[in-house]
């Protein structure tokens, strides 16, 4: 009996499917992995305190409004000594409401963020049965505390972090598979040279990918960078060296192409989840908070959105900037001792 083609090419699909650890994994495991990670990331947990910020001129008016304030358990107040600190904490959202007592209650908020919505309708609820005032809503729309200029830089960091691992760790597994690192054994060059290569040649790419990104995102969006761009760029370039060092020691020992993308994905999938990419780190409980403020991905998003919101310093960045540096190192060195040219 002849066997029927279409049932045959079936079979022969399925067995290379099964044969492709990526692939699995993306079908599979990815799924699972990401619904486990955002199941813990937006747990059910009891409904927490809405921040906003209380600042005037008016010694007396802050102290009745500031204690009315308080005696809600729904707020949790902050007090600043002056205007600029309260609206710059309103724009780096570490606040959602400034209140400005006075003749007059001022109520300062971005109108399009749901969350200073709702922190302007509990402060003004636990005003006015405690001592009715007149108020003013002031709507602002701050930069830097739209969703989106959260968003640019983590997406600029996932970029770095994909290009390090696979433009470097599959190439060079790639490269092992087609014997081509075999032939370069005979030529008069050492196995660091051959590896700082990938890395020079990453950091280069480097200067062509984030100016697209950044023009992108302020043409499309109006994402500004407020601190210093060669600060911004000194961090995305040491971000570059630390994940092609994570890149060259997962392609060091790796035989094929299917072994290096497991790995690759393997190394890559809790950064793409719990680094604040898409969302804060903050959502995640705290026994997790320390473990996620270690890995380079959560680093990098942190000292750029620094640099790019808050405008933040050399010395602010230092922590995460030390960070990256050691891991490049150190996964360099940890590469340059278990490559493998076969």
């Amino acid at each position: 009996m002849t066997p029927n083609p279409l049932w045959q090419l079936t079979l022969t699909r399925l067995r290379i499917f099964w044969r492709e650890p990526s692939a699995i994994f993306w079908t599979f495991g990815f799924p699972i992995a990401l619904s486990i990670a955002l199941g813990i990331a937006f747990r059910n947990r009891p409904p927490e305190a809405v921040r906003i910020g209380i600042w005037s001129a008016s010694a007396a008016a802050h102290s009745s409004v500031e204690d009315a304030l308080r005696d809600s358990p729904d707020l949790r107040v902050s007090t600043f000594g002056s205007e600029q600190e309260a609206r710059e904490a309103l724009r780096t959202s570490k606040i959602d409401l400034v209140v400005v007592p006075g003749r007059s209650v001022e109520y300062v908020f971005d109108p399009s963020r749901p969350e200073s919505r709702l922190a302007r309708a509990l402060a003004d609820a636990s005003l006015r049965p405690a001592a009715p005032v007149r108020t003013v809503d002031r709507p602002v729309v701050e930069p830097g505390s739209r969703y989106i200029d959260f968003l640019i830089p983590g997406l600029i960091g996932m970029n770095v972090m994909s290009s390090g691992m696979w433009g470097i760790g599959y190439v060079v597994v790639e490269m092992r598979t087609r014997k081509l690192l075999k032939r370069l054994i005979a030529t008069p060059m050492s196995r660091a040279q051959f590896l700082w290569s990938f890395v020079l040649m990453r950091s280069a790419f480097l200067f062509v990918e984030l100016p697209l990104l950044l023009l992108f995102g302020w043409f499309a969006f109006h994402v500004g960078v407020a601190g210093s761009l060669p600060l911004l760029v000194a961090l995305a370039l040491l971000g570059a060296l630390s994940f092609s060092g994570i890149g060259l020691l997962v392609a060091s020992r790796a035989q094929n192409t299917q072994t290096v993308s497991g790995l690759i994905n393997l190394v890559m999938l809790p950064m793409f989840i719990g680094s604040g990419v898409f969302f804060s780190t903050a959502r995640f409980p705290d026994w997790l908070q320390r473990p996620l403020r270690v890995l380079p991905l959560t680093a990098l998003n942190d000292a750029m959105r620094a640099v790019m919101i808050d405008g933040a310093s050399a010395r602010s960045v230092a922590p995460q900037a030390s960070l990256l540096a050691a891991i490049g190192i150190v996964s360099f060195a940890l590469a340059l001792r278990l490559f493998r040219w076969r």
